[in-house]
């Protein structure tokens, strides 16, 4: 039995590329352009027990000044393109350009620290690195496992990184400078956050068990459009 939306055997390439390039949230395409801003509710037991769960200052929050410099130098100037900030637990995990397909992971302490930085991330301007990932992808679409790939997502892929733009260094230093805004909400509060700059999103979770995931250029209209204008930095 086919599934819903399961593509059938009679189905044309362009049928099949239409359904992969619309069921998944954030998919090869990233987050499709009519849906630039996805929420995904989560448990409704967490939401509705939120008043009894306060919250208290991390290690994050405590450092969150010399984090937050730290964490706009690494995706600007250094060799980081994703970056994942637990602030609850204090876990700050990074993806570096050099070594794609692997995380790290770091504390919090050791993220608020230069001299950390200076030696766990190597300079690459942020132009250098955007280079770098186009040529990624090119060597990619040489490799000869490529060409295995079935057409439709050749057709994804191909179209894909021709039109590729990552987040812009202005979007970066928004995003980062506005983290602690939406940490110091007195009930839906953040509690973790995702910057990827070469997908251009951002994934904030909250206390409440809720997702949402933005395009970066529409982080500032989530923003104008959820909080006061008066808690927004200047």
């Amino acid at each position: 039995m086919i599934e819903q939306n399961e593509p059938a055997q009679d189905d044309t390439q362009e049928d099949i590329e239409e359904l992969v390039l619309k069921e998944s949230i954030v998919g090869a395409s990233g987050l499709n352009a009519a849906n630039l801003l996805i929420g995904i509710r989560g448990d409704p037991s967490i939401r509705e027990s939120i008043p009894e769960r306060k919250r208290y200052d991390s290690e994050v929050d405590t450092l969150f000044e010399e984090i937050a410099e730290n964490l706009q130098e690494i995706l600007l100037n250094r060799s980081t393109y994703r970056i994942y900030v637990g602030f609850n637990n204090g876990e700050i995990r990074t993806h570096s350009i050099f070594d794609p397909l692997r995380q790290e992971i770091h504390s919090a302490a050791k993220i608020a620290q230069r001299s950390y930085i200076s030696r766990q991330f190597p300079p690459v301007s942020y132009q250098d690195k955007i280079g770098f990932i186009r040529d990624t992808y090119t060597a990619v679409q040489e490799h000869p496992t490529y060409t295995k790939l079935p057409g439709y997502w050749k057709n994804i892929m191909g179209r894909r990184n021709k039109s590729w733009e990552p987040m812009t260094e202005a979007e970066i230093k928004s995003i980062v400078s506005t983290m602690k805004v939406l940490r110091n909400l007195p009930e839906y509060y953040l509690r973790n956050v995702t910057v990827c700059t070469v997908q251009s999103i951002v994934r904030l979770q909250f206390n409440c068990d809720g997702t949402q995931i933005i395009d970066a250029e529409n982080y500032q209209s989530f923003l104008d459009e959820n909080l006061p204008n008066e808690e927004l930095p200047q």
